[in-house]
């Protein structure tokens, strides 16, 4: 079945921790990305882990193999369950990602190229060079490339997941980020689906965030989105 991840999009560790208290035994495992990670550091991860819960780190990595190889090595002595790396830092970046999360073991930190980032639209592609494809299309080529090179899995909207669950490897991860219940408002997403239609189509593990961290009542979001996927 698949999992839930909220996004602790917030500012500060005492947030986070009282996020993640507030929403309880439902959910058991969350993303701590950019803004949260910069603000905190190491200490946060740490903070939510010691609350038994299991840690995406959503930093993206896009460097040198070296560098991208250390930070992965540092992401899984925190003990980091998933981490990100961008599809476009090469063959060579994702195997060495690969390669220092193998160091683990059993308990490595599964590794998740991002393809085509959510926000963005077939305009945008356009504007940083990638002409005559698709969003789909240059998902589906950064994915096959990333997967063939050693990453675990992707981040990909859940317009896309579907094509990709079936043209890859059996055991692939799918994370899918814009995901939003029936109703909810997209924010600055573009490319979304409900969590059910996410689910029937392939996604290992959906992110949501301002829908249950908004909501007035955090563990009753939860619980419907839990409910929507099992639909």
């Amino acid at each position: 079945m698949a999992e839930l991840i909220v996004a602790l999009d917030v500012q500060t560790r005492e947030e986070a921790v009282a996020k993640v208290k507030a929403i309880g035994d439902g959910v058991g495992f969350y993303k701590i990305g950019l803004e949260l990670y910069t603000a905190e550091g190491p200490d946060v991860v740490k903070a939510v882990k010691d609350l038994g819960k299991k840690v995406f780190l959503d930093l993206k990595f896009h460097d040198i193999p070296r560098t991208v190889e250390r930070a992965v090595r540092s992401g899984g002595k925190l003990g980091v369950d998933l981490m990100t790396i961008h599809s476009v830092g090469g063959a060579a970046m994702i195997r060495a990602a690969a390669d220092a999360a193998a160091e683990f073991g059993a308990s490595k930190p599964r590794i998740l190229a991002v393809t085509v980032l959510t926000s963005m639209d077939e305009q945008d592609l356009r504007d940083v060079g990638i002409v005559g494809r698709t969003p789909a299309e240059q998902v589906s080529a950064m994915a096959q490339f990333a997967v063939g090179n050693g990453a675990d899995g992707l981040v990909c909207s859940p317009r896309e997941v579907g094509a990709l669950s079936k043209a890859l490897k059996q055991g692939t991860l799918f994370i899918t980020p814009g995901v939003r219940p029936a109703g909810a408002a997209v924010g600055d997403q573009k490319r979304v689906a409900t969590p059910a239609d996410a689910v029937r189509d392939g996604a290992t593990h959906l992110v949501v965030g301002r829908p249950i961290l908004a909501a007035e009542d955090p563990v009753a979001a939860a619980a419907a989105i839990l409910k929507e996927m099992s639909l």
